[in-house]
């Protein structure tokens, strides 16, 4: 989900930049973004409607006109845009319509992006089509400090602009009602996949479970909560061997991880009784 929602805060800006509403993909085509994100409350923080669903497009133009006036793609190399066959499928499927071919408004490398600033980008991506679709901007390299300044780069009334449905809010509410208590630490020890990633940067950035015990455990003490929620994908192995070495003061601190469903617990019991339980992104 973590890069669903990179690319979904890159629109946005994208989209505040350009001075155009956003149209959140069908889940048809794409994640079913308003299961694990409060859309409306989007708008409600900008104080004016800015992101749309699909559905809510699709009423807005007339039955044979749901079409993409241009694509525009970010990068120009070593393609315009990946866009595979199964997604044009989609697209048809839902309706909506491609006109004219992928084209880049400038020359830009995939992987050596090029650092841009927001007016190279309004004065390219600039266009009087009525619906446009801009792809790639994942691995966008444009005003970073921006772009990733706490509460995000569009000003907003609202402590943070993007958030979880109340479902999930309420339920991690609950969740560290149950287990966590006030003090605690969180902590995100992304393992899967990672290792090739890393292993192609110099130094590699993927640490060894003893080292990442260490940097657990001076956070810990500076922190001095007295136990840690884990989220992650390392295997039981990992996680195993890395409960044993956080240890502070002589005593090991608890790792707590999501526990699997038991009907005796209610802490998520709203995730339950609305079928997202099970879905992988909550």
């Amino acid at each position: 989900m973590s890069n669903h929602l990179i690319c979904l805060e890159k629109h946005m800006f994208f989209a505040a930049l350009l001075d155009r509403i956003l149209v959140i993909p069908s889940p048809k085509f794409d994640y079913q973004y308003d299961r694990v994100i409060g859309i409306e409350r989007i708008n409600t923080c900008l104080g004016r409607t800015v992101v749309i669903s699909f559905d809510q497009f699709k009423e807005n133009v007339t039955k044979n006109n749901a079409r993409i006036d241009r694509f525009i793609c970010y990068f120009s190399s070593p393609q315009p845009c990946y866009v595979d066959e199964e997604h044009i499928k989609k697209l048809k499927g839902l309706g909506v319509s491609i006109g004219g071919k992928l084209e880049a408004p400038w020359s830009e490398d995939i992987k050596k992006p090029s650092k841009r600033s927001f007016q190279e980008v309004k004065e390219k991506f600039k266009s009087d089509d009525g619906v446009i679709a801009i792809g790639d901007v994942f691995y966008a390299d444009m005003e970073q400090d921006w772009v990733m300044q706490p509460g995000g780069p569009i000003k907003h009334k609202c402590k943070t602009l993007i958030e979880p449905s109340r479902l999930i809010s309420l339920t991690a509410q609950r969740f560290i009602q149950t287990f966590l208590g006030k003090n605690f630490v969180a902590l995100h020890l992304r393992r899967h996949g990672f290792l090739k990633f890393c292993n192609a940067k110099s130094p590699s950035c993927f640490y060894p479970i003893p080292q990442a015990a260490d940097c657990m455990t001076r956070i810990v003490e500076k922190a001095n909560a007295p136990v840690i929620y884990l989220s992650t994908d390392a295997a039981e192995s990992e996680t195993g061997l890395l409960q044993s070495l956080v240890v502070v003061d002589g005593k090991v601190v608890p790792l707590v991880k999501r526990p699997p469903r038991n009907s005796a617990e209610k802490w998520d019991s709203l995730l339950y009784r609305h079928g997202i339980e099970d879905d992988s992104q909550v």
